[in-house]
């Protein structure tokens, strides 16, 4: 008869009990055991090794001694697993699927002690799935209730545990000042409202040797902390409202039962300074340009676009670019980091305020604005949104608020519009004004001009500045063309030109350039790509026609 080896495994979610001489866990181990000592008929016999997961929750298979078991799994060294129910093994369905296709891998089988079924069966496995999601359902239902729980007691100001911030020692369901680290706190406060600047405080810090609060792990003993303190780690201090006396769940604000390490006043110094610096773009003063969209925009993969720039011949260009082109070169060598935006600030931020004035003087979203209202308010609402439109068409900076969010993917560029703000500079009724006429989509297209990238939004042509260079070298072409004609030699105008015969053999080509696509560089409506460095670098062949088809091509 063949011998079954069977592995017991136990698990309870929670540490209580488990220093107790006899626990859940043995109470399983118990059950199990005389399970299987009832089935030595079959040949079954308890393996001696032990898998016992204390204080971890069924929610995931990232457990101590699941991993270890599923690897004897796969070493072929278990023949069944047996649990005392089948939520001690898992309580996810999905978990549940990746188990059953490992289990089957190795023709392993489990089987529950209290509920009767065997995964070798076909009827076992529905009963099983049934189970399961029960199980998956409690798990979610007591999450819930976990997290309304959380919420009413944070409403009440109580502290619901996590990582003690800095400054405070846990006291039960509230937080006690720590008064050695609290004065650190206070410090680190006004040396921000000195400074205003992060990278100051930081210096200053380290030069006094404020360090990050030291932790120690009840769980596995281990100290982390104790270093010095980061951007990051100012940023998070200066921004949590747990210092001046207040509870944070989510993004609500709750009145603490603690006491505040900073009063309110200050508090609120230093959320408006932060608010402030924020907006800058990185090392510019106060006096330099910020960047109007920032926090606004986002790509198709839902990546932020942060402001950046650069510096050409002693001028700084603005940029948007996607966030995980900033990162670290050794973080950027991952596959989802090689592609991303890089969009020039000034032009994209004209466009956005063109297709918002557009919108907000549009048939469709005056109609929604005047709908079933007095015909006087109706006439001021029409003039209100024609401010705005105005206001947008001189400069997005005014109306940034209004934007909640733009998304820039392959062809499409989408603004949605703030309902709250909007209604409010249009003095209506939030309710008065459908979420249709909120987002504004439009067609979007980057393409490259020698080593310039230009934008194509909605029907802006106007966006594609004349290239004054090409249309220069152009006209000098049909100059030197006209001369040759009357007999003047190419020497001659190198030599009046003092340029070179190569250079002026090379542009009198320009002068064959087929009327039309002429006219569409005069106009600025010639493709992209068309500019003198390429005229200049390629043969321009004899026929118009073919002229025509090359140059669409690009």
């Amino acid at each position: 008869m063949k011998k079954i080896r069977c592995a017991i495994y136990t698990r309870k979610s929670s540490e209580e009990g488990l220093d107790q001489e006899f626990n859940s866990l043995d109470a399983q181990r118990e059950s199990c055991e005389a399970f299987v000592t009832s089935q030595k008929a079959e040949g079954w016999v308890v393996l001696s090794e032990h898998y016992d997961d204390g204080g971890i929750s069924g929610g995931t298979l990232e457990r101590p001694s699941l991993m270890r078991l599923l690897h004897d799994v796969d070493e072929r060294l278990v023949d069944q697993i047996v649990v005392y129910k089948i939520d001690r093994l898992t309580r996810s369905l999905a978990d549940f699927a990746k188990l059953v296709d490992r289990l089957d891998a190795a023709d392993t089988s489990f089987v529950s002690v209290t509920q009767s079924f065997n995964t070798a069966t076909s009827m076992g496995r529905l009963t099983l799935n049934v189970l399961l999601s029960f199980a998956q359902f409690e798990r979610e239902v007591t999450a819930e209730r976990i997290r309304d729980k959380i919420a009413a007691s944070k409403k009440k100001g109580l502290w619901m545990g996590g990582n003690v911030p800095m400054g405070y020692d846990a006291e039960g369901r509230s937080l006690r000042i720590n008064e050695n680290d609290a004065s650190k706190i206070r410090t680190i406060f006004s040396l921000y409202i000195k400074h205003q600047s992060l990278l100051r405080v930081k210096q200053e810090a380290d030069r006094q040797n404020i360090r990050t609060k030291e932790r120690t792990s009840i769980r596995s003993g281990r100290t982390t902390g104790n270093k010095p303190i980061s951007r990051g780690n100012l940023h998070a201090m200066l921004s949590n409202p747990i210092y001046s006396g207040k509870i944070r769940h989510k993004k609500v604000i709750h009145e603490g039962q603690h006491k505040a390490i900073i009063d309110p006043e200050t508090f609120d110094q230093v959320q408006t300074m932060l608010q402030q610096q924020s907006a800058r773009e990185r090392g510019k003063s106060n006096s330099t340009k910020s960047s109007p969209l920032i926090r606004k925009l986002f790509d198709e993969t839902g990546d932020r676009l942060t402001p950046s720039h650069a510096n050409k011949k002693g001028i700084r260009h603005r940029y948007y670019i996607s966030h995980r082109l900033t990162m670290t070169k050794a973080s950027a060598k991952s596959p989802n980091v090689r592609d991303g935006w890089r969009l020039p600030a000034e032009p994209l931020e004209k466009a956005i305020g063109k297709l918002i004035a557009q919108h907000l003087t549009s048939s469709e979203f005056t109609a929604a604005v005047i709908q079933n209202c007095h015909p006087a308010k109706a006439e001021q609402r029409t003039e209100l949104a024609n401010q705005l439109a105005a206001k947008a068409m001189n400069s997005i900076r005014g109306l940034k608020t209004l934007i909640e969010r733009i998304t820039i993917q392959p062809g499409l560029i989408t603004t949605q519009l703030d309902q709250a703000i909007l209604t409010k500079r249009l003095n209506i009724d939030i309710n008065d004004l459908p979420e249709t006429v909120l987002s504004i989509s439009a067609p979007f297209q980057i393409r490259k001009r020698g080593v310039e990238s230009k934008l194509i939004i909605g029907n802006q042509t106007d966006i594609i500045d004349r290239d004054e260079l090409l249309i220069k070298n152009i006209a000098k072409a049909h100059v030197w063309y006209q001369k040759i004609k009357r007999g003047i030699t190419i020497q001659e105008i190198a030599n009046n030109e003092n340029t070179s015969i190569g250079m002026v053999r090379q542009r009198i080509n320009l002068a064959f350039i087929a009327p039309d696509i002429v006219r569409q560089i005069i106009d600025g409506k010639q493709p992209i790509g068309l500019a003198s460095d390429y005229l200049l670098r390629h043969k321009i062949p004899a026929s118009w026609n073919v002229q025509r088809e090359l140059l669409s091509s690009l």
